[in-house]
């Protein structure tokens, strides 16, 4: 399958909610205090604890090693989180087989990654053709490692002819692989292995024998600069590793100005025979140049500028003679242009698809027939539709089902088929082959067709609410039938807002087994995300990040006031770059939240470009070097805004000590910041999980118990009985 070339019941009131001797047994000391003093344009910052910063310090280590042991202990405490874990697998175990990252090849081959009930982690099969005999490949759980190591297929490339395959190996949730090559016909996994692989895998050229990679200077994620001296180099099968070709660096091409922040990816396209060079950071606007692939014999390649940041192209996709660009340049909810792959030229590009002032554009997916695209209006309703390669004649074609998410799959350019997914909040995603020719759909699901019945008597609504300075946020709300608005209900709140992401609708047992508690799922589509346009997205950036805590405060308080729930009965939980949206609603508004969970949270923003991920993210958050953006660095720093003698919420904060995206030590301080001025009796704890990076741990048996400690913690906290520490 060709992609670009560059490119997840009653409660009771809170007040019966005894902690006991809970938290008096076994109690961690307070985090060690090396306080340190910065000044950023004229403001003054404290940091309490920027020794926790040192991940090489005994007493850091320490310290996070007793929070995790405690958080633990506390958490295994809590009466059902077993059984969510039990109704996790139960969920799991329908589907007989999970089948994800489908590859097809020219000549019908299917390699793709399954999971059935037995397996902790997927393994690597291929089959010939939807119907055809299936093939293990390879099996990561057959490698050898350490007595808790768990490895997983983080991804994996076949060669043109399907004959090589490499395969990227991860170890504990972790990012850092090592990438192996396995010949198809036997199995045998090839004596070329490569280390230090942060990004990316195997991009075979043409001879079907060569590709290219990016290497990473260090395999130590906790090293600042690890993401700051990628190299691109040329493997040759069955060459020595040792020997491998550095293609490009920035030292070699000073003449293109990367700046020390953007990370440089090389790719080649194998039908047009072009070079890519795209100069990475969270930026959505790609900064792009090509070259002929024939450059790859000469001593030095010779890069030409197509797309700059100011031409706000975000993603490209190929015809056979032709380039398409998806772009927000004049157009915040996107539109398409073109231009020939024979002499590509950005400044004539031609209009094929124009900007829909009330709906978003979403990427374009291109077969040998023409151009099909969706649209999709707040974020949360999705229509499909179809034009020919000039963009003269565009159709509407309707799915099966009225859709809140579509997604496309093809073979590319050279073939007619065309796969589409829909899904919503409440039903799994369904996926059906398109017949242009017939205009008709036929369900093909590669995994087991299954049903949830618990998750039926599910009522959705789709509202849009006032924020702070007037401006309408769209909140899905998710509950089971006949609830009552008797200002008692338990509320999760789930958001994100950052980079442009839309909380598109996707069915999430997980989540819903809240609502499957009685509780209510409130998806706050914040400023940040995508979910109305571009214009969305930079509302919730940088100087404007404000908006994105604001949004979901405003959501919070609509709710409370429509007599949905009560502050005693509110959550609020979210992830990563979420975890600004967790932490400054709680500290601008401790009293509308009974319950915070940052789940591997950005926390101390101020601090994010001295972490290895930081330099990248500076598009998005801002950096410390320009005033305005430094003081909303500060401002939407969490761990700076807690203050002395405060009643916050509970809060389970959670970090990755395998993580390169948000490393460890940044929600690590928070914590130790709130255990240090919170007023409030309720428990404030940090979970340090050393078997897990950014995405969690690498087993199913993980994901669940993540999952469990989310939700049993918030339904403990906001008072559900099957959720109550007898002590």
């Amino acid at each position: 399958m060709k992609t670009n070339t560059f490119k997840k019941i009653a409660f009771l009131s809170l007040g019966i909610i005894s902690t006991g001797n809970l938290f008096a047994q076994n109690k961690p000391e307070k985090a060690p205090s090396v306080p340190a003093t910065d000044t950023y344009f004229g403001i003054t910052v404290e940091d309490k604890y920027r020794n926790l910063e040192d991940l090489k310090n005994e007493q850091t280590l320490s310290w996070l090693k007793a929070q995790a042991d405690y958080t633990n202990n506390i958490l295994n405490s809590i009466p059902g989180k077993q059984t969510l874990i039990d109704e996790l697998t139960s969920i799991n175990d329908r589907v007989s087989e999970a089948i994800s990252g489908l590859q097809i090849m020219e000549d019908g081959t299917y390699f793709y990654q399954k999971t059935t009930p037995k397996d902790q982690v997927a393994k690597l099969y291929k089959r010939n053709g939807l119907k055809g005999k299936e093939t293990l490949i390879f099996d990561p759980q057959t490698l050898k490692g350490e007595a808790k190591d768990i490895f997983t297929i983080s991804s994996f490339s076949p060669n043109k002819s399907g004959k090589l395959i490499a395969v990227n190996i991860s170890k504990n949730g972790g990012e850092m692989s090592e990438m192996l090559l396995i010949n198809v016909a036997d199995n045998k996994i090839l004596a070329d292995k490569i280390d230090k692989l942060r990004f990316g895998n195997a991009n075979w050229l043409n001879d079907d024998k060569s590709f290219l990679y990016a290497q990473s200077p260090t395999a130590d994620i906790h090293d600042a600069k690890a993401q700051l001296n990628i190299v691109t180099k040329l493997h040759v099968v069955g060459h020595d590793v040792a020997q491998d070709k550095v293609i490009f660096s920035k030292a070699m091409y000073p003449e293109l100005k990367i700046a020390e922040e953007e990370i440089p990816f090389m790719g080649y396209d194998v039908d047009s025979k072009i070079l890519f060079l795209m100069s990475y950071s969270v930026n959505p606007n790609m900064k792009m140049f090509i070259a002929k692939g024939s450059d790859l014999n000469n001593a030095k390649i010779s890069w030409k500028l197509l797309t700059d940041r100011k031409d706000e192209i975000k993603n490209f996709s190929f015809s056979d003679k032709d380039i398409y660009f998806f772009t927000s340049l004049n157009a915040p909810k996107f539109k398409v242009t073109k231009t020939s792959m024979a002499n590509p030229n950005l400044a004539t590009a031609t209009l094929v698809i124009p900007e829909d002032k009330e709906a978003n554009l979403n990427p374009i997916t291109i077969t040998k027939d023409g151009i099909f695209y969706t649209k999709t209006k707040n974020g949360i309703e999705s229509k499909l539709f179809f034009t020919d390669f000039e963009g003269k004649k565009h159709s509407e074609i309707k799915t099966p089902k009225k859709s809140a998410t579509i997604v496309l799959t093809s073979r590319g350019n050279k073939f007619s088929d065309l796969w589409v997914r829909t899904t919503g909040w409440t039903t799994k995603g369904e996926r059906y082959k398109y017949d242009i020719k017939k205009n008709n759909f036929t369900r093909e699901e590669l995994s087991t067709i299954t049903e949830y019945p618990e998750f039926e008597n599910f009522e959705i609504e789709e509202l849009m609410v006032k924020s702070y300075d007037g401006v309408e946020v769209p909140l899905s709300i998710i509950y089971k039938k006949g609830i009552k608005k008797d200002s008692n209900n338990p509320v999760l709140f789930y958001g994100y807002g950052a980079y442009g992401m839309s909380m598109s609708p996707s069915f999430n047992p997980s989540l819903l087994l809240w609502v499957e508690r009685g509780g209510i799922l409130a998806v706050a589509h914040v400023r940040g995300g995508g979910e109305l346009g571009e214009k969305w997205h930079l509302d919730g950036q940088k100087s404007k990040k404000q908006n994105t805590w604001k949004d979901v405060i405003a959501c919070t308080e609509y709710m409370i006031k429509e007599g949905y729930t009560n502050p005693a009965k509110t959550a609020i939980y979210s992830r990563s770059a979420g975890g600004i949206l967790v932490g400054r609603a709680i500290t601008e508004r401790p009293d509308l939240y009974a319950v915070a969970i940052p789940g591997v949270g950005s926390m101390n923003t101020v601090r994010g470009e001295n972490a290895p991920n930081g330099p990248a993210n500076t598009p998005e958050f801002g950096t410390v070097k320009i005033e305005d953006e430094a003081k909303a660095l500060i401002e939407m720093d969490s761990y700076l805004q807690l203050k002395e003698g405060v009643k916050y919420p509970a809060t389970l904060t959670t970090a990755g000590f395998n993580d390169p995206r948000i490393i460890v030590w940044s929600p690590a301080k928070f914590a130790a910041r709130l255990l240090e001025v919170n007023a409030s009796k309720k428990p404030t704890l940090l979970k340090v999980d050393y078997e897990a990076g950014h995405f969690g741990g690498a087993s199913k048996a993980k994901s669940y118990e993540e999952v469990a400690d989310v939700l049993s913690f918030a339904l403990w906290q906001v008072g559900h009985p099957d959720f109550q520490p007898k002590n």
